[in-house]
């Protein structure tokens, strides 16, 4: 598998990463035996990116991964977000960002995956309470101690990118990119390469809507956050569901599907992207590895993009609770 680099100087990794997220939480049942399989899959294809969170599953995401990676921590590169505080029924209660708070979920994250440092280390959110100069500053204090090697940012906004970046080195910003989801590239990616950081998507394939397999009567119970999506619901899920239609036209005019087209259109906006693929099952990490080997051409791109204008998406990428915590918004 190719490489590219995570910002100005710092270490390669696979081109597309593995998100474990969504075997642990927000989609609904999961099954340990398949996960497992599937991130050993994942190091046999060569992927060495993989991306998890504190607070996915309350620690069961780290313990999970950490069990996967166990004696072939070697050849893997984890990131990890850290920030959301959960209550035992799993609901949200808040969220920290303190420096305090960065060493204490840091130690526990240390523990449970079983390592002795986090590659990557990074807030999930921006701490409207906490000054980012303060937050990257106390991860900056873990780089110099050896428990972290480089430091990371998600959902934040240029301005926000600048200060950080001016504490101490940011190697990548994570923030939700897809076909449906492109206000970033207005302000906050002309600042990333202006500043040498890389880009790490999520939701390359909008929570399943560029899977190509979602259907107006497919259902979700509560536990699975597409139930709560405004992308998902009524009319707008009709909307985006016609945007999928007219990609499909394109993919089978290339002997390709829906999902893997849209991973390639990503993967196509510049070396300095690196891709998640939220992957549950080794049958999902085929399709995004699949990927990899389809080549767009500039006339490509230019029908992907007439085929889903950015402008004729339905609804925001979360509820609207959600979307004023992100900085990347503002």
């Amino acid at each position: 598998m190719d490489k590219r680099r995570i910002g100005q100087g710092g270490p390669f990794v696979s081109q597309i990463g593995l998100g474990c997220m969504g075997m642990s939480d927000f989609y609904g049942e999961t099954d340990r035996t398949e996960s497992i399989a599937t991130i050993h899959e994942a190091l046999e294809k060569g992927i060495t990116l993989f991306d998890t969170g504190d607070f996915y599953g309350v620690g069961h995401n780290e313990l999970l991964l950490g069990e996967a990676l166990k004696g072939k921590r070697e050849n893997a590169f984890i990131s990890v977000k850290f920030g959301a505080m959960r209550s035992p029924d799993k609901s949200f209660i808040g969220y920290d960002a303190r420096p305090e708070a960065v060493k204490n979920f840091l130690a526990y994250t240390l523990q449970r995956l079983g390592v002795d440092y986090i590659d990557l280390y990074q807030p999930a959110r921006v701490d409207p309470n906490v000054p980012i100069e303060e937050t990257v500053g106390a991860i900056s204090d873990m780089v110099k101690a050896g428990y972290v090697k480089h430091i990371g940012l998600s959902e934040a906004g240029a301005d926000t990118v600048r200060r950080a970046h001016a504490v101490h080195p940011i190697s990548w910003l994570q923030i939700e990119y897809s076909l449906f989801s492109r206000n970033l590239e207005t302000y906050i990616l002309p600042t990333l390469r202006e500043l040498g950081i890389a880009l790490n998507p999520y939701g390359v394939l909008s929570r399943g809507l560029l899977s190509g397999k979602w259907s107006k009567e497919r259902t979700t119970n509560q536990k699975d956050f597409r139930s709560h999506s405004p992308r998902f619901s009524g009319a707008n899920l009709d909307k985006n569901l016609q945007l999928v239609e007219n990609l499909r036209k394109i993919a089978d005019e290339k002997h390709t599907t829906v999902a893997k087209l849209a991973i390639a259109w990503v993967l196509a906006q510049g070396e300095d992207i690196i891709p998640l693929i939220g992957a549950r099952k080794r049958s999902q990490l085929e399709d995004a590895t699949d990927a990899l080997n389809i080549q767009l051409s500039q006339e490509d791109l230019e029908r992907i993009e007439q085929a889903i204008p950015a402008s004729e998406v339905a609804g925001d990428r979360y509820n609207e609770s959600e979307m004023k915590m992100l900085d990347s918004e503002k």
